[in-house]
């Protein structure tokens, strides 16, 4: 018979916001040691750690009482959290269109130049960054989906925005491309290649 196999880093740290989620209250350290372990099967001596991580991560809140220090996660502030993160990074891709546009309007008024081609190659550098961390949020926001239904789903309404926003931006990288192919007779690999755009670089879905 095989070994069961144990939970990795992630596991427990889903595993333990779950409790906080489902529980709603506060703990001390022992407590948690003997309470993760009993329902989430966190072993007793991995959960200071997993909860370090967490607190360092902002997702759990501690504060000590006099001479006790007790720990707390409630939903609400996870959904708080990550609408934070969406509303910032559609931020900073509407930014990063407004700055392909000035890119766009060079492209149209001077001849091709080095100037020019860092510009843009930075600016789609940029895009990809920001499509990463958007997928990563929105990874975060699937994980999440049993703990607080009504608030995942809100969240899901605001994200499937924040994905529409990008897949506008997509179209824009796309548009240059195409430009760029008819103007120069450059095939698309090359296009790739110069400007850092990444392979299976496509809409969010």
């Amino acid at each position: 018979m095989s070994k069961k196999k144990g939970l990795n880093v992630e596991e427990k740290r889903t595993r333990m916001l779950e409790f906080f989620y489902e529980k709603k209250d506060f703990f001390q350290l022992k407590e948690l040691e003997k309470l993760c372990q009993k329902e989430k099967g966190i072993t007793s001596m991995s959960v200071k750690e997993v909860l370090q991580s967490l607190v360092d991560d902002g997702v759990v809140d501690t504060e000590k009482i006099g001479t006790s220090v007790y720990f707390w996660a409630f939903p609400s502030k996870a959904s708080q959290n990550r609408k934070r993160k969406l509303e910032e990074v559609t931020h900073q891709l509407e930014d990063s269109e407004k700055k392909r546009k000035v890119v766009e309007e060079g492209i149209k008024k001077a001849k091709v130049g080095r100037e020019e081609t860092e510009n843009r190659t930075q600016l789609l550098k940029d895009l990809g960054l920001k499509l990463l961390e958007k997928k990563r949020l929105l990874a975060e926001l699937d994980g999440y989906k049993e703990c607080d239904p009504e608030v995942m789903e809100q969240m899901k309404k605001e994200s499937l925005i924040a994905v529409e926003a990008a897949n506008r931006w997509t179209d824009n990288v796309f548009s240059v491309k195409s430009w760029i192919k008819k103007k120069f007779s450059f095939d698309e690999s090359t296009i790739d290649k110069q400007f850092g755009i990444p392979e299976g670089f496509d809409y969010i879905e």
